[in-house]
């Protein structure tokens, strides 16, 4: 079950927020949206680059505080900042999630 939460958090809701709040665009901001996930790239440079027990959160570089700091100054600015801001932050919370849940 986890793992379907998990996907569906990165992939499903972010359609959801699309759909719900930029009715207009919601195209456009899926996309931006998905293309938060680029910042799992960080990923690629720990070693070793999957652990199934690891939490990102305070791991990765793009998933340290200061990254996250970043993210929530983005929700500052013009459009398409703003909605990368929000697809980060909600990047950022969807993990942290899966960090409580790996605690269980």
């Amino acid at each position: 079950m986890h793992p379907i939460l998990h996907y569906f958090l990165h992939l499903g809701f972010p359609l959801f927020i699309a759909l719900l709040f930029f009715r207009k665009e919601w195209l456009k901001v899926y996309i931006l949206l998905l293309a938060t996930m680029l910042v799992d790239i960080d990923h690629l440079w720990a070693t070793p680059i999957f652990q199934a027990d690891r939490c990102s959160i305070g791991f990765h570089i793009f998933h340290s505080d200061v990254a996250i700091g970043i993210y929530f100054v983005l929700l500052l600015f013009r459009k398409p900042f703003n909605i990368l801001g929000i697809g980060l932050l909600f990047h950022m919370l969807t993990d942290w999630i899966d960090c409580l849940l790996m605690n269980q």
